[in-house]
């Protein structure tokens, strides 16, 4: 596997030749990972049904029993993830903000999201 490198603002890295990837290790599949979540289905023209659940199943009222269920599926359909190790979620209702991290077994070894911080409208 091998993903384009993104900077710690989430864009495409250039200038570095080959060091602007990541080349089958554990971080390929935790940046996969990083950007389904971030694409809302029906998001990207080429795949109508790639990307996170957001506004039927996470955003919203009523979605405490759905939203881990919808990250963790969109974790485990990740290319490259053979297991999910641990899942945890936080949500802050003072400030709106949803807070999962996880830890993953993918086919290069173990790699963990920490405190990946989904600000949203969920109560």
């Amino acid at each position: 596997m091998r993903v384009r490198a993104l900077s710690s603002k989430g864009d495409y890295t250039f200038g570095q030749g080959t060091g602007n990837f990541l080349i089958n290790n554990p971080a390929c599949v935790a940046q996969e990972v990083k950007t389904r979540l971030a694409l809302i289905v029906g998001e990207w023209y080429l795949d109508l049904t790639a990307g996170c659940p957001w506004n039927t199943q996470i955003l919203g009222y009523d979605t405490v029993s759905t939203r881990d269920l919808a990250i963790k599926s969109v974790i485990l359909s990740t290319p490259g993830v053979q297991a999910l190790m641990s899942f945890s979620s936080n949500l802050n209702p003072a400030t709106r903000a949803y807070t999962i991290s996880a830890e993953i077994l993918t086919i290069y070894g173990v790699t963990s999201l920490q405190s990946i911080n989904i600000l949203s409208s969920i109560s």
